[in-house]
């Protein structure tokens, strides 16, 4: 069972990829969910929030119930992982944000942490991939490093693929897309200082 290799490779490696977590037409509506109203991202939190076009160019939305039942049911799943990461792993996840991204042409995000130095609330990071014409030649893929600034793996954005690793522990990039791509960023955080998600934009 998928969810039970991914708590397992939690366990023992701090990261797991989740082929087909979601079916092509599944992947579809979700998508189909996502509105015109794009924002660009920033970096920061609080008073340091910026653009920084430099480190990130992606735009996003952050997912709301209100958007559809694809988003609620991706939701529920996610909230379905949360429950039993906690009964398994201890981690004390309390609560999941996420946004759709979507990166044009040239758009990338450079090397960074999900977890903030000073408020390590962010403890599970996830990026789930709604590419269904992706090839190689479309770049975008996210290499995924460790503390020591060795790459770990470089990984395709394909349609249904769902990727979890350890906030604190894997710092990553996404290259630059050659075709225009999509994705739903999130985190599972415990329940630290209390913060809006526009306070922490990532």
């Amino acid at each position: 069972m998928a969810l039970e290799q991914l708590l397992d490779s939690i366990a023992e490696k701090g990261w797991y990829i989740w082929d087909d977590f979601l079916t092509i037409e599944q992947v579809k509506l979700l998508k189909n969910c996502a509105s015109d109203d794009w924002h660009r991202a920033r970096i920061g939190r609080k008073e340091e929030i910026q653009r920084a076009t430099d480190i990130r160019r992606d735009k996003i939305q952050w997912l709301d119930v209100d958007m559809g039942q694809p988003v609620q049911d991706y939701l529920e799943r996610m909230e379905s992982i949360r429950r039993e990461v906690n009964q398994s792993l201890f981690l004390g996840l309390f609560e999941y944000e996420a946004h759709f991204a979507q990166y044009e042409v040239g758009d990338f995000y450079k090397k960074h942490l999900d977890a903030f130095r000073g408020n390590e609330s962010r403890k599970l990071t996830t990026v789930f991939y709604m590419n269904e014409d992706w090839s190689e030649e479309n770049g975008g893929e996210l290499n995924v490093y460790d503390l020591n600034d060795q790459l770990i793996q470089t990984i395709a954005p394909i349609a249904g693929r769902l990727v979890v690793f350890l906030s604190e522990q894997f710092p990553h990039e996404v290259l630059p897309a050659r075709a225009k791509r999509h994705s739903i960023a999130g985190w599972f955080r415990t329940n630290g200082v209390s913060e809006s998600r526009f306070d922490i934009l990532s």
